[in-house]
């Protein structure tokens, strides 16, 4: 069974940049269609199209599934095709993928598109608004058993981080996973350094790192509310 080498886990110290941590990836680095769809879900017009939203959320899922997979594990098979008989890389197991409620649920299905056999978990879990206090409602919380198995856990916004972490926490009831990823669309730095600090074994893939958290713990640049601009406003 061939694995791909894991990048080392490294807790965050305060003054570290996070994108210099090598847990931490940013696909948007450097030039990709990404940063295309990035430009889009950020852009207050094209926000109107709620289905082109969801479809960019979608894709950038797509792209880090694909970036993510090349650190799982894979086994040499038999394949016969029509022709003659070779060998191929197959996944050895997929991954469990995780989402937060509701933002998380575009991001989530391009992750399920790559890996179209994986279970998935969902958690249920707000912020009260204008502060940067969060709830986890674990009452929803629903997952297969994550013991020994990879860990995908997606949400689009990483702003403080503390939804993360402590859905994260919450999912360690279903058991202990033997690696685990982090995916996010955008991260403010405050955000990716809480979570490398507190989950200092997940990998964290992010298409972006903004500028900071406002007063109100909301990302800067941004995007707005990704659960609204997919979904709809809520009361």
């Amino acid at each position: 069974m061939a694995t791909a080498p894991l990048p080392t886990a490294a807790a965050a110290a305060p003054s570290e940049a996070p994108e210099a941590l090598a847990n931490i990836h940013v696909v948007c680095a450097e030039p990709s269609i990404a940063n295309h769809f990035l430009a889009e879900l950020r852009d207050k017009d094209v926000q109107k199209d709620s289905l082109r939203f969801r479809r960019n959320l979608q894709r950038l899922g797509e792209i880090i599934a694909y970036r993510i997979s090349a650190h799982l594990s894979y086994t040499d098979q038999t394949i016969q095709t029509p022709l003659a008989e070779t060998t191929g890389k197959l996944l050895h197991d997929f991954p469990i993928l995780a989402t937060v409620l509701r933002a998380g649920l575009p991001f989530h299905q391009g992750f399920l598109n790559y890996f179209d056999q994986s279970p998935s978990a969902f958690v249920a879990a707000y912020r009260v608004e204008g502060t940067a206090q969060v709830q986890v409602q674990v009452d929803y919380l629903s997952a297969p058993s994550l013991d020994e198995r990879v860990l995908i856990l997606a949400d689009p916004m990483l702003a403080s981080g503390k939804s993360l972490v402590q859905t994260y926490r919450a999912m360690l009831r279903f058991g202990m996973p033997r690696q685990v990823h982090i995916a996010a669309v955008i991260a403010s730095p405050e955000g990716l350094a809480y979570v490398a600090r507190e989950i200092p074994e997940a990998n964290l893939w992010v298409a972006a790192i903004d500028e900071k958290l406002n007063a109100q713990a909301y990302i800067v640049p941004g995007l707005g509310d990704a659960g609204d601009l997919s979904y709809g406003s809520k009361l």
